[in-house]
């Protein structure tokens, strides 16, 4: 079994937003930046329920053909798609799409068990759900036009709880200190994101610190003896300093330092692998 989210405020908002949605025989439509959660939320609802969610990536190359053959299918399983930027679709195509969708809904709220989409009768299965998350504001996306807007019941996901979330994850790993760790861990990252110089692959985001999260927690499985605080440590300094421009290097480990006064991270040994690097590195040089 994968693992479960863990249930913030805002996550309750959006499983509220969504069973309402779904009670009145609309769609979902969790919107906001990258990395929030919308589609995690949509799966997880889905997983809590025991339902099937086929999570797809939307792009300006999909007709309305393709959608068609979609919806039928899924009418037909009863299961639930979560169509991921939903708004990189021509506009041209989101029009025949809202009349596909208005098209299920209906026969649903009917009570049908067979009714005609595409010129085809086909059973129908009423646990059939659809939802559609979008990032507003970025290039090459569409405004959705308002026959599709009233199929779906908005929520807006825009800050996680990165703090609460932190804490959970970190308890679920088997750490003690769970709660000041995730505090250091937010800090941290409002900190670096502040006073870092602004880069394109820089992510101070909810991946980048689920990623850190993971790896403090493979670290807490192999050494489970050793000082929580240094694993962390590592785990953070591991997923980051890699990525990190060299001026970027001392204002990092400056904040690491004052948000852990007096630990001394050791060295890591990495082996013949290290070796290898900086012998090809002083053969290029």
């Amino acid at each position: 079994n994968s693992m479960r989210l863990v249930i913030t405020p805002l996550t309750d908002l959006c499983y509220m937003t969504l069973t309402g949605a779904l009670h009145m025989r609309l769609g979902g439509a969790p919107a906001g930046p990258a990395g929030t959660g919308k589609t995690e939320t949509t799966k997880d609802l889905a997983k809590a329920l025991a339902v099937y969610c086929v999570v797809f990536n939307c792009s300006d190359g999909l007709d309305y053909k393709i959608m068609g053959r979609f919806f039928s299918g899924l009418a037909q399983q009863g299961a639930w798609a979560c169509f991921d930027e939903f708004n990189r679709i021509d506009i041209e195509v989101l029009s025949v799409i809202a009349q596909q969708i208005q098209c299920i809904q209906l026969a649903i709220s009917l009570g049908n068990r067979e009714f005609e989409f595409e010129g085809n009768l086909i059973p129908l299965n009423v646990s059939f759900g659809v939802f559609i998350t979008m990032n507003p504001g970025y290039a090459g996306r569409t405004e959705l036009p308002d026959n599709l807007k009233a199929l779906f019941r908005p929520v807006a996901m825009m800050v996680p709880n990165y703090r609460l979330i932190a804490e959970i994850i970190l308890f679920s790993y088997g750490f003690a200190d769970a709660l000041p760790l995730s505090n250091k861990m937010q800090q941290l990252y409002a900190l670096s994101s502040e006073q870092l110089s602004k880069q394109d692959h820089y992510d101070f985001g909810m991946r980048a610190v689920k990623s850190v999260l993971v790896a403090a927690g493979q670290l807490k499985r192999k050494e489970p003896e050793t000082n929580e605080n240094l694993l962390l440590i590592r785990a953070m300094r591991d997923s980051n300093v890699p990525k990190f421009l060299q001026h970027d290097l001392p204002l990092f480990h400056g904040i690491v330092s004052d948000l852990f006064p007096g630990i001394e991270v050791p060295y890591v040994d990495y082996g013949k692998l290290q070796l290898a690097i900086e012998d090809v590195l002083d053969s290029m040089h």
